[in-house]
């Protein structure tokens, strides 16, 4: 590997990430971590479901994540809440496609993920607008859309969840968590680049809340940097999560956006580099300070010293 290709860090990445799917060029800062806006087009969410099933509410609140800072829209159209069932693709595209399409045509040209792991769901995202394919089973649901990925030109996010969302968190065990989940990133990353899909498009996600209880959520965050091989983008989603609720004895998610800013930018100086939560405003200020006290500059990234 060229010395050109390792960041300061030593993830082996590049600081900005290029590519191109169709006739749009996209692109990606990653001198600082980046924020992931969610956008959940269904009845049914955890969090906020129904809040944006309507395709003029989820262009809205998309529209209000661009404003706030995020980098990056992630839609998706089937909750994977824990004992949650499947949707049909049919449905999942119905949901979706007014919204993709809505959002591909404003001038801002915004980076679109698609939650999905149903390799035809994300093609047509993919031909709508979307930029990005974010798998909660990695490619062990539907294999080929790895080689949709591939075929598009298209970053994917590889996430761990020990088996599904119908029963994830019945009594989920490990001997070695962190161990575990690495072993299981990588072999999931492997597979990604033998259908294709180059590293640097590769983005891996330790699946925080998906088959954990709340001491391996815990564990995971605070052993972050070992959680991930070299050379992957790394992922932090913890937005809302129950085991936040748990610390801060809120039962309600939508009371949990304090709590996962703080989640988020302890995670931001791990080593996150994409930040993916359900209200952007407080991670971003709360990122921005825990960077500005890391480098003892007020500095943003890249800027010159005065």
């Amino acid at each position: 590997m060229p010395d050109s290709y390792l960041q300061s860090d030593g993830t082996g990445a590049p600081e900005t990430l290029r590519w191109s799917v169709g006739q749009r060029n996209y692109s990606l800062d990653f001198s600082r971590p980046v924020l992931m806006g969610i956008v959940n087009v269904t009845p049914d969410s955890f969090s906020d479901g129904g809040h944006f099933f309507e395709p003029e509410a989820a262009v809205a609140q998309a529209r209000r994540h661009l404003r706030e800072g995020a980098a990056i829209l992630d839609l998706g159209a089937e909750t994977t809440r824990p004992g949650s069932l499947p949707t049909e693709a049919g449905e999942e595209w119905r949901r979706l496609a007014p919204v993709i399409e809505a959002l591909a045509e404003l001038p801002e040209r915004p980076i679109i993920s698609v939650d999905t792991y149903k390799a035809s769901v994300a093609e047509k995202a993919l031909l709508a607008g979307a930029s990005i394919v974010n798998d909660v089973y990695a490619g062990r649901k539907e294999p080929e859309i790895l080689a949709v990925a591939a075929k598009y030109g298209a970053p994917v996010i590889l996430m761990h969840m020990l088996g599904e969302p119908r029963t994830m968190q019945v009594e989920p065990r490990y001997d070695d968590v962190v161990g575990e989940v690495r072993a299981f990133l990588l072999q999931r990353a492997l597979l990604a680049m033998e259908a294709g899909i180059p590293k640097e498009r590769i983005f891996l996600d330790p699946g925080i809340g998906f088959g954990k209880n709340a001491d391996h959520n815990l564990t995971l965050i605070n052993h972050f940097p070992e959680v991930f091989p070299p050379g992957f983008r790394r992922v932090m989603a913890l937005s809302r999560k129950a085991f936040l609720g748990k610390i801060i004895n809120d039962p309600d998610p939508l009371k949990r956006d304090a709590a996962t800013a703080v989640a988020s930018a302890l995670s931001a100086l791990k080593g996150a580099e994409i930040l993916r939560v359900h209200n952007v405003a407080p991670t971003l200020e709360a990122m921005s300070v825990a960077l500005a006290v890391k480098r003892e500059s007020l500095a943003p990234v890249g800027a010159p010293q005065s």
